[in-house]
């Protein structure tokens, strides 16, 4: 191949990152040949749900390489696919066997290596860039992970909405709920303005188990409501305000807990909860620095997102040679 066919070849090669989450899902086209974060063009599609027979993670997955590629043609003619990375949240508890979407997920991207991982691996490399240390990304859920990307794999919390998730969107909305319903039945008197929230959002209270119980997208809802929840904090309702500042404590202590022996001192945070800032905010850096007052600590820098476009660089390049169950698969 002549320099200039080759150097047209590589200006049409393009890389995908997804990132797969309980609210929403988002892909990003990025030329291979640019520079990291730049010319970037994004895709948007459902939310996971959990149904009886699991996540609906895959097909997630591969309805948004369906669309990347739509706007590949339509935008970039031509253009090749040269790697696909994919962060999606619960695809190593809820997806019986991740490694077996692989090759379905590379035929819908014409062929090109695929690469998949929990969310808090693509969480890890947007926010860190590939260095070592602990990371927590908090959305609808909360999930931490400290590693090397080597040898240093250590999970904490992102075991689901129903007995973890602590701190997150999902539980948020859960505590800001219970406030409102022990409003509403008298034992106490200090959550008026959560119970006139919640019902805004889902009406009277006895209509709640109905809408709650039976939906397959229970915890993205329960999230939604974390937003009224961060709403009433930052206009000081002491009810909200308490759920907040526990919140931001519980994903300190998450994000502390994944800082290994083994790895340096250096820690981030990231994820859609962040953006309340206030109470939440405050506390998660009291409680991390008390907990961790050695360790260095960054918040927002980066997102999943940009994480998963990271990944699939690394991929394009040949630089990540093998995977990491049930961490990273390949």
């Amino acid at each position: 191949m002549s320099s200039e066919l080759q150097e047209t070849s590589e200006r049409s090669e393009v890389v995908l990152g997804i990132d797969v989450g309980g609210t929403g899902a988002r892909a990003a086209i990025e030329p291979l040949a640019g520079a990291f974060g730049t010319s970037r063009d994004v895709v948007s599609g459902p939310a996971v749900k959990i149904t009886a027979g699991g996540s609906t993670a895959p097909a997630v997955m591969a309805a948004l390489i369906a669309q990347a590629r739509d706007e590949l043609e339509e935008h970039r003619p031509g253009a090749r696919i040269a790697a696909v990375a994919i962060g999606a949240t619960g695809i190593a508890s809820l997806v019986t066997n991740p490694a077996a979407s692989l090759a379905a997920l590379s035929a819908a991207a014409g062929g090109a290596p695929v690469a998949l991982a929990i969310d808090a691996v693509t969480a890890h490399l947007g926010a860190l860039g590939g260095e070592a240390g602990a990371v927590v990304a908090v959305g609808t859920g909360t999930i931490a992970l400290g590693t090397d990307l080597h040898g240093v794999w250590r999970r904490v919390g992102g075991w689901g909405h129903l007995y973890d998730d602590r701190g997150s969107g999902a539980w948020i909305g859960i505590e800001g709920l219970k406030a409102a319903i022990q409003h509403h039945d008298g034992i106490r008197a200090d959550a008026s303005a959560l119970l006139s929230a919640a019902e805004s959002r889902f009406g009277a209270a006895p209509t709640w188990p109905a809408q709650l119980y039976t939906r397959d997208d229970r915890g993205s809802v329960l999230a939604g409501f974390a937003a009224d929840v961060a709403g009433l904090a930052a206009l000081d309702d002491p009810a909200a305000a308490r759920i907040m500042t526990d919140a931001g404590a519980l994903v300190a202590q998450t994000l502390a807990a994944a800082l290994d022996p083994a790895l340096p001192r250096r820690a981030a945070g990231v994820g859609g909860v962040f953006a309340a800032g206030g109470a939440f905010t405050a506390a998660f850096t009291s409680e991390f620095a008390r907990l961790a007052p050695d360790a260095s600590l960054t918040v927002g820098a980066a997102t999943p997102l940009d994480g998963a476009v990271r990944l699939a660089r690394l991929l394009a390049a040949g630089q990540v040679p093998t995977g990491h169950p049930p961490f990273l698969w390949r």
